[in-house]
């Protein structure tokens, strides 16, 4: 039985009791097999998500899985294939894991999150068709799917859910697609509903990317006050993030209160929960759980990187603030948009490069597996 680290188990049940849920974002085969994953969920963790980048550092940069590779040496499978089987295993394994989480709370977490292939970014189809054989040959049903919130991942996000896949949407930048993809679900569930089909067995995040929305808007800041603009929208940097987060947020709960989505709740559905990702600070200058500290909120979920955990456990701060603030943050947004710096562009722009930024290590853990089969 893992050690439970009293610090970390108190930091991270502190938000449980918050109502925001805490998953690792983060996975690689040593994670599990040392223990050390078991030793998060007896301290509180309860999910935990994975992406193309994540993999290729697992795999490339640790010897975790160099004696998996071994075992397919002179098979001739597709590298892409060996990459599969090496990813599911790990998710099996990490669902396994997390399963006293899944049962405890009846279904609401204890996930584990699989993506799609980021060349299937744009194909509806192929999204569809891939998410159903990883679903299978998972065999979890602690397992997500996550898909990418592109103009074609949200139909397959409709399809996914009437077929009673599991589904974590991802590379959520704007509220309105935000919007897009939480109907999505619902319709998913109301074609569940009219063939009577079970609700109350599915569950589904809309994970809304944080900090890159400040990186993107901070540059467009200080290249405004290059041009000439007045050196008082300075003032702005580093509230668009948080503020877009606490609007979605708002969004949610309006959808909450919509006469279809009560039908599907009296059901037996459970509402699609926000996912805060992107939380690790990428500026210095900010406090580097700023992105934990000022989204804590009921039915929420945050998924965070392993360096960032620990340092909220080491000095983070609990308190409810994700409806603090909430005229401000429509405040911000306003003003920046009278600055020239409208937030929907960039949030367009953030889905396309962040698409690209999976599809580039994806190609590149492919080949790198391809090099160590000979």
């Amino acid at each position: 039985m893992p050690v439970v680290n009293a610090s970390r188990s108190e930091s991270i049940k502190s938000l449980a009791q918050a109502g925001q849920s805490i998953w690792l974002d983060f996975i690689q085969r040593g994670l599990i097999s040392s223990g050390a994953l078991a030793g998060w969920v007896e301290d509180g963790l309860r999910g935990l998500t994975s992406n193309p980048a994540i993999f290729e550092k697992a795999i490339v940069q640790s010897g975790d899985y160099d004696e998996a590779l071994s075992a397919f040496r002179g098979r001739q499978l597709p590298p892409v294939q060996v990459y599969e089987a090496l990813a599911l295993r790990d998710m099996q394994d990490a669902a396994d894991a997390l399963w006293p989480v899944y049962e405890r709370t009846q279904g609401i977490d204890g996930y584990v999150s699989l993506e799609v292939s980021p060349l299937l970014a744009h194909d509806a189809l192929g999204t569809v068709q891939e998410a159903y054989r990883l679903w299978r040959a998972a065999s979890r049903p602690n397992l997500m799917i996550k898909v990418p919130a592109t103009a074609q991942g949200i139909p397959a996000i409709e399809v996914l859910i009437e077929h009673g896949i599991n589904v974590n949407v991802t590379l959520l930048f704007s509220q309105e697609i935000y919007e897009q993809a939480a109907w999505a679900y619902v319709r998913g569930l109301e074609k569940r509903l009219e063939r009577g089909e079970t609700l109350s067995n599915l569950a589904s995040v809309a994970s809304f990317f944080v900090s890159r929305i400040d990186t993107a808007i901070d540059d467009a800041i200080d290249q405004k006050i290059a041009g000439g603009a007045a050196q008082e929208l300075a003032g702005l940097k580093g509230l668009a993030a948080i503020a877009n987060a606490k609007l979605a947020y708002q969004r949610y709960k309006a959808l909450l209160q919509h006469p279809r989505w009560k039908r599907l709740s009296e059901a037996g559905a459970r509402p699609q929960r926000l996912l805060w990702a992107s939380t690790s600070a990428k500026n210095p200058r900010y406090r580097d759980v700023v992105y934990v500290e000022e989204l804590i909120g009921p039915d929420t979920v945050n998924t965070v990187p392993p360096a960032t955990l620990e340092a909220f456990i080491d000095h983070g701060r609990v308190k409810p603030t994700l409806e603090i603030g909430v005229d401000s943050a429509r405040l911000a947004l306003r003003r920046l948009e009278e600055a020239g710096i409208p937030l929907d562009p960039v949030a367009t722009r953030l889905l396309r490069e962040a698409v690209q930024l999976f599809v580039e290590p994806f190609e590149k853990l492919i080949k790198a597996i391809e090099a160590k089969l000979g």
